[in-house]
Parts: structure tokens; sequence; C-alpha cells
């Protein structure tokens, strides 16, 4: 039951109902919900932060793990990125310099500058773009991954070429010599045997038996074989191609053929002393670019280096040819 509240009004000297004005009691009201709403709101919000709901505390945990894994992955990128630079590095400065290749430029892969910007611009993302950013530089790494896969097909191929190169040089003398006592005449001017005059002698003579093999000193296809008629009698000739030739004098008989594939030391004919001759021998030059150089720095593969010092010095002495 409602209790009645009276007061004593001076103005008429009796006691009068007290009666609240609905103004009041409306602000009572509106003063109490908000009281009850702001104490509400600070109980929840205690009660969100230091008492999270079940899945909360599984989000949490989730959100605890994938910040986890994003730094793995960030140091695992970090390090591919670094072995990236490594092999790019090589690449340029190691693997073509071999070949004299030149240089993938640094506008075929991403630029320092362009790098340093990216790693910049994920410091500064949120957490709901590092997703994002991580496959940005999975997909960075991806096309600096395809751009050294070309490359490196491209060193294979230059590998391939060097070894066909290489085939291609001569390197072994065109006849057995292995005590050096078979080089008669060297490089350079000479005395005809025949003229008895000083000429230019553009090759080297090495003496044998007749009928003794001589042998392709590299790679090729032979471009002449036959008679030679300007003095060199029976003769091959062979394209290594790359600019290098070796011409074969004075053979008994040519057995390789014009036309015909050729490898370093297959027998191309025999010794003998057709054409313009003092004895059987074989005379051989090497051509490069359509000039004739000194054979004898194109033995490396068949002697040591004390032998060909040997041979150097016999192939520089002054004497007279045989042809």
């Amino acid at each position: 039951m409602t209790k009645i509240k009276y007061f004593f009004n001076t103005h008429t000297l009796r006691y009068e109902k007290f009666e609240v004005p609905l103004r009041v009691q409306l602000l009572r009201i509106f003063a109490f919900i908000a009281t009850a709403l702001v104490t509400a709101f600070i109980i929840v919000s205690i009660a969100y932060k230091y008492f999270p709901s079940a899945n909360e505390k599984l989000l949490q945990e989730q959100n605890a793990n994938l910040k986890d894994d994003y730094a793995v992955l960030q140091d695992r990128v970090k390090q591919l990125e670094l072995q990236m630079d490594e092999l790019e590095n090589r690449d340029n400065n190691v693997y073509r310099s071999i070949f004299e290749a030149t240089p993938i430029p640094d506008s075929a892969r991403i630029t320092e500058m362009e790098k340093t910007k990216e790693v910049i611009l994920i410091e500064k993302l949120s957490e709901n773009d590092l997703v994002k950013s991580m496959g940005d530089q999975l997909n960075n790494l991806s096309l600096r991954t395809a751009f050294m896969e070309k490359s490196y097909a491209e060193i294979g191929n230059m590998i391939k070429n060097k070894l066909k190169l290489l085939a291609a040089i001569p390197a072994i003398q065109p006849v057995s010599n292995k005590n050096l006592t078979r080089i008669a005449s060297g490089f350079g001017y000479r005395v005809d045997p025949v003229y008895k005059v000083t000429k230019f002698h553009a090759g080297l003579d090495f003496t044998a038996p007749q009928g003794t093999p001589i042998y392709a000193t590299a790679d090729g296809t032979v471009k002449e074989a036959g008679f030679n008629s300007g003095g060199y009698g029976n003769e091959v000739v062979i394209n290594h191609g790359y600019g290098y030739e070796t011409v074969y004098g004075h053979m008994v008989r040519v057995k390789a053929r014009a036309g015909q594939t050729v490898k370093r030391g297959e027998t191309i004919g025999y010794v003998g002393s057709t054409g313009k001759s003092t004895g059987p021998h074989c005379h051989y030059e090497v051509h490069k670019n359509g000039k004739p150089i000194d054979p004898v720095y194109y033995f490396y593969n068949d002697i040591s280096p004390a032998q060909f010092d040997r041979l150097l010095k016999l192939a520089s002495s002054s004497n007279q040819s045989f042809d």
C-alpha cells in the first residue's frame, strides 16, 4: 500500500497532501533508466574484457596461431628472397661471365628500390591485409623464379655450344708423336728445300714413315679431299666451324671424303710425299678466320706442360722445311 505523504503549509496553517509533479516523475524515471543502462554497459564491457566467451577464446587462439604462422612464413619468404638474390648475383656475375654473355638487366627483374618499397608497405599493413601481402610476395618470388629458370635454360644452351666449341678447336697432333721427335720444321720463315730461299712456312712438318695414320685434330666437316696442284699433293682441309680450319698435306692416300663429318682423332689419311715434298711427312696448318696461325699452340690435349715446352723449342728452331 502506497504511503501518503503530507506537509505543513505555512500559508494555510494546515497539513496538506504532498503530490509530486509529473515532470519530476518523468525526470526521475529517465535518470533511473540512464543509470541502469550505463551500469549495464560498464558491467558488459568488463565482462567482455576479462571474461571472454568460448567463441571469443577460440577466435583469439586462432588469431594468435595465424600471427605465429605469418611470422614463420615471413621468415621463410625472407630466406627465399636472400637465396634468390644470391642466385641472381651468381647468374649475372659468375655463370654468364664464364660464357661472356650479357647479364639480365634489372628491368627484367625486380629492382632493389622496388623491393625496399615492398618491405615498407608490408610493415604498414593491418592484420587483415597480411594474407594478401603474403600472396603478393609469393607471386613476386614466382616471377623471379620464372626468370631464373629461363636464364638457366639459356646457360644450358651456352654450355652445349661451349662443348661444341671446345670440340671444334684443334687440340692434338696430327700424327702420333709420343717421343716428340717428329717435328722437323716449325711455323715461320724457313729455308725452302727446293728453291733454297727463305720463305714463310705456314705450318708444321711432322716426319713419319710412309703410311703412318694422320688424324683429324678436332671435330668438323671435310671441306676438301684430294690432290692439290699448289704443292701440297694429296691433302685434306677440314672446316671446324667457329672460324677454325686445318690443312693436312702430302698424303700418300686420302681416306676422308669431301662433305664427311669427322671427329677428333679419326683417321683421315696416311703420311706420304706427294706434291712439292722432299720426304715422307705431314704438313699441318691451323687457320683462324682465314689466317694461318702457329699450330704448336693447339696441342694441349695430348701432352704435358713439360712436353709442350720441349715441343715449343723444337718448333721454333730455324731449319729447312720439307716442302
